[in-house]
């Protein structure tokens, strides 16, 4: 069955549009959804309150899906499409957020790019080198935006820890130890069709390696203000091979810098779901344990200094609100900014180069 969505499609946000920083009323972005594979995708529609994206056309494949999410959201079977160019061409959004398996960002950017939609994609941004510089090759030719959504990214710890490191509250940087994962994607009871590519190497290039290893790669290249490592070391393990034969669910990756490293740890058998980071500088260390509190200690002190933070402000709050605000001209995304393309073709780079480490066991030196 081919669904054809009109202008007149059920439109997922309020009546009321957004105020610009100008006090102008901005309509809703424009926004089309290629693929409903990706867990995170249910975060689109779980936004109360917020009036800022119009979700104009979805493309999914899977008619069994579709019917899911006509369900669950109570979607208007006019949103969806079957084939990604006719909901391209006949939904005319302005920009398009890819929830499909990490292979497939490529194509979305493909498709977009030409017609000068925006993209923003799921952390990674891809997990291959080739196809990393191919969309930016795309993105620069057409002069789209290409950003990468990390859940971190919206963790108000993140910048206070960066605040801390520019502020020399920790003297120059020595270690940075970023531990991201859960129990398990089947362990934790994702769909069906979100663990069939996350297992697939083919789809998601790894397992925890790709998943969460891509989280530690993004913040210390951010913390490095964008220098790439000198060089990259992975260990890969599979603890579970019953669970997840095909691809790795326990990996370490080793980054240095001529005078810091990093140790990112991604893993599916935490005991616990973490996104947590240790940095460690020379006269002194900070923790941020989760998105709203860090600890820090310096040099002298008896004992730990504990921030309790409040949420960051709109548009910096949240992945759709920052998109739409990109897209309108009002916030300008830095080379080294968390969802830059600089930064996640640097993080692309050693994902590339962590699965070449983890395959042949050495260390890959880059030039």
């Amino acid at each position: 069955m081919k669904y054809i969505a009109s202008a007149l499609c059920v439109v997922l946000t309020a009546l009321v549009f957004p105020v610009s920083s100008h006090g102008q009323e901005q309509a809703p972005l424009r926004l089309a959804i290629a693929r409903l594979t990706h867990g995170h995708v249910n975060w689109i529609f779980n936004r109360p309150g917020k009036s800022d994206i119009d979700v104009v056309g979805i493309y999914e494949p899977d008619a069994g899906l579709r019917e899911r999410f006509i369900e669950r959201y109570d979607l208007s079977p006019s949103l969806f499409f079957e084939d990604m160019e006719e909901m391209l061409e006949e939904a005319v959004p302005e920009a398009v957020a890819a929830f499909g398996s990490i292979a497939e960002h490529i194509e979305v950017v493909e498709a977009a790019a030409p017609r000068g939609i925006h993209v923003m994609v799921e952390k990674p941004l891809a997990f291959a080198i080739e196809d990393a510089r191919r969309m930016r090759t795309l993105a620069e030719q057409h002069a789209i935006h290409l950003i990468t959504n990390y859940e971190t990214t919206w963790y108000p710890s993140m910048y206070a820890a960066r605040e801390a490191i520019a502020d020399s509250a920790l003297g120059a940087i020595r270690k940075m130890v970023i531990r991201d994962g859960h129990p398990g994607p089947a362990e934790i009871g994702v769909s069906d069709e979100f663990l069939e590519w996350l297992t697939d190497p083919a789809y998601n290039g790894a397992g925890a390696l790709i998943d969460f290893g891509c989280y530690g790669a993004n913040l210390a290249t951010w913390l490095m203000d964008g220098a790439a490592p000198q060089t990259v070391t992975a260990v890969t393990q599979q603890i579970k091979p019953d669970i997840y034969p095909d691809v790795d669910d326990e990996a370490t990756i080793l980054l240095t810098w001529p005078h810091a490293q990093a140790i990112i740890q991604a893993s599916w058998n935490w005991p616990f779901n973490r996104k947590d980071m240790h940095v460690y500088g020379r006269t002194g260390y900070l923790f941020a344990p989760h998105g709203t509190e860090l600890r820090i200690r310096q040099a002298g002190d008896a004992e730990e200094q504990v921030r309790l933070l409040e949420q960051r402000p709109a548009p910096l709050d949240d992945a759709f609100s920052y998109l739409a605000a990109v897209v309108r001209g009002e916030v300008q995304v830095s080379d080294t900014d968390l969802s830059s393309l600089k930064n996640n073709v640097t993080v692309v780079r050693i994902l590339d180069a962590a699965r070449e480490s983890a395959r042949t066991g050495r260390t890959v030196v880059f030039e």
